[in-house]
C-alpha cells in the first residue's frame, strides 16, 4: 500500500526508474519552460498541447468562482494553474517560428524567441504572483466575507481534479515514449494538484469559523508561484547566456568512450538555441590517421551523441592539433606514409629522453618492422631502427636522436616476413632554423 503512494507521487520505482540506463542525458523541468527532451517527438508536443487544453479549463472555472465567492485562495490557484498551462506557449512559438529558414541576417533561425518568450511569461507570472499577494494582504488587513463556500470547496476540487487529469496524461504518455522529462513533468503536475486542496482546506477553515484562514490559504499559495517565478527566470537567464545542465558536459564526454579510436575528449562545450542544443567536441585521435579513418571516427561520435542526447541538432566535431609536448618547435614538416605494408605519420618529435623519430601508424602488416636511412654527405648512411613505443605497435620511435642538420633525403625501410619496401623523401627545416644554424 504504501509503495502504491510512494509511486502515485512519483517517488516509487515508476517515478525514478524508466527502463535501466538511461542514454538520453539529463532532463528536467520547470515551470514555465518546457524540457526540450519533450519535444523530440510529436506525441509529446501533442502531450503538453492537451495539457494546456484540461488546464485553461480548470483555470476558466475557477474564475467564474473567484467572482462570486471572493476568495483570494482560489484567485493565487487559479493563477497558480494558469501559469502550468502557459508553459506550452514558448514551445509553439518556437515551433511556428523554427520552421523559418534561416536568412542572411539570421543565420540560426529563430529559436533564440523562446528565450524572449520565457522572460515575458516569468514576467507575466510574477505580476500575477504580485497582485494575488496584494490582495491576500490586504484581505488579512481589512477581512471581508468569503460566500459560496460549497462552489468554493467545488472549485478547489477542480483544479485538483485538472492537475490530476494532467498528470495521468503526461506520465502514461510519457511511458509510451519513453521520455522521462515528460514523465517527471507529470508528477510535477499532480504535486500542484495539491495546492488546489488547500483552497478546499480554507473553506473548511471558513466554514469553522476561522475567516482569515481564506487569506492565509492565498499567501501559502502566492509564496508557492514566487518559487515557480525563481524557478523559471533562473532556467531561462541560464539559458540566454547560454548555459546548460552540467550532466550535458558529462554525457559528450561519456558518448564518446563508446567509439573506439578515440584517445581523449580536449574540449567539449553545449549551447541552446531555442529547445535545440548545439554541441562542440575537440577530440585527440591517432595523428597518423588517414582522412577517411578520422571521418569514420567522427561520424561514429556524432550518431552516439544523437543516441545518448535527443535534444541535440548540431554536432561540431573538431580534431585537435598535436599536444604540445609531443612536438618540436624546429622540427621540419612530416611525411605522409602511404604505403603497401603501412600508412601513418613520420616525424621528428620531443621526448623527456630528446628528438626521437617517430612512426605514427594507422595501418600497418603484421609483424611490421621500420628503419629510416638518411642520406649524409660524403655517402655516410644514418641508421634509425624503429621500435615499439611501451608495447604500443601503432608508436614506433628510434632510441637515439636524428644528427644535426635536419634537412635530409632519407628512406623509409619497412618489411614484414617476406615484403618489403623502401619510400623515399626528404626533410627540411624551417627556414628561421636553418639560418641559426648557418650563424651560430
Amino acid at each position: 500500500m504504501w509503495a502504491r503512494i510512494l509511486d502515485w507521487f512519483g517517488f516509487g520505482a515508476h517515478g525514478h526508474d524508466h527502463g535501466g540506463h538511461d542514454h538520453h542525458g539529463p532532463h528536467g523541468h520547470t515551470h514555465g519552460v518546457i524540457d526540450a527532451t519533450i519535444a523530440t517527438t510529436d506525441r509529446g508536443i501533442w502531450a503538453i498541447k492537451w495539457s494546456f487544453v484540461i488546464l485553461a479549463i480548470t483555470a476558466a472555472l475557477q474564475i467564474v468562482v473567484v467572482a462570486f465567492s471572493g476568495s483570494v485562495a482560489l484567485l493565487a490557484d487559479t493563477i497558480h494553474n494558469i501559469a502550468d498551462a502557459t508553459t506550452a506557449i514558448p514551445l509553439w512559438i518556437a515551433f511556428a517560428l523554427a520552421r523559418r529558414r534561416p536568412t542572411s541576417t539570421f543565420n540560426y533561425g529563430l529559436g533564440r524567441v523562446e528565450d524572449l518568450a520565457g522572460i515575458a511569461i516569468v514576467l507575466i507570472i510574477l505580476a500575477s504572483a504580485l497582485v494575488a499577494g496584494y490582495e491576500a494582504i490586504d484581505r488579512l488587513l481589512d477581512p471581508q466575507p468569503v460566500r459560496f463556500l460549497g462552489w468554493l470547496a467545488a472549485a478547489g476540487v477542480i483544479g485538483f481534479l485538472g492537475n490530476e487529469a494532467v498528470a495521468v496524461f503526461r506520465i502514461r504518455v510519457g511511458r509510451q515514449i519513453n521520455s522521462a522529462a515528460l514523465i517527471a513533468d507529470g508528477y510535477h503536475a499532480r504535486t500542484d494538484g495539491l495546492t488546489s486542496l488547500a483552497v478546499v482546506a480554507g473553506a473548511i477553515g471558513v466554514w469553522l469559523g476561522f475567516p482569515l484562514a481564506d487569506p492565509v490559504i492565498g499567501l501559502l499559495i502566492t509564496a508557492a508561484i514566487l518559487g515557480i517565478v525563481w524557478q523559471s527566470a533562473r532556467s531561462v537567464l541560464t539559458r540566454m547566456l547560454d548555459g546548460v545542465e552540467p550532466g550535458i558536459v558529462s554525457e559528450i564526454s561519456h558518448a564518446a568512450e563508446h567509439v573506439p579510436g578515440i584517445d581523449k575528449v580536449v574540449e567539449a562545450k553545449a549551447r541552446w538555441l531555442g529547445h535545440k542544443l548545439h554541441v562542440d567536441v575537440a577530440i585527440a585521435v591517432n595523428d597518423g590517421l588517414l582522412l577517411a579513418a578520422a571521418n569514420n571516427i567522427a561520424a561514429s561520435l556524432r550518431t552516439e551523441l544523437h543516441a545518448h542526447i535527443p535534444a541535440l541538432d548540431v554536432a561540431t566535431i573538431r580534431f585537435a592539433g598535436p599536444q604540445a609536448e609531443g612536438s618540436h618547435h624546429h622540427a621540419p614538416d612530416p611525411f605522409l606514409v602511404s604505403g603497401k605494408l603501412a600508412s601513418g605519420l613520420l616525424e621528428i618529435v620531443d621526448t623527456p629522453q630528446g628528438e626521437r623519430m617517430r612512426l605514427r601508424l594507422s595501418r600497418h602488416a603484421e609483424g611490421l618492422k621500420a628503419n629510416v636511412a638518411i642520406e649524409r654527405p660524403g655517402g655516410m648512411v644514418e641508421q634509425l631502427p624503429l621500435s615499439p613505443v611501451g608495447g604500443d605497435h601503432h608508436h614506433l620511435q628510434s632510441l637515439v636522436a636524428p644528427a644535426e642538420p635536419h634537412e635530409f633525403s632519407a628512406r623509409l625501410q619497412l618489411a614484414a616476413g617476406a615484403d618489403s619496401e623502401d619510400l623515399p623523401f626528404a626533410m627540411a627545416e624551417p627556414e628561421g632554423h636553418h639560418h641559426e644554424h648557418a650563424h651560430g
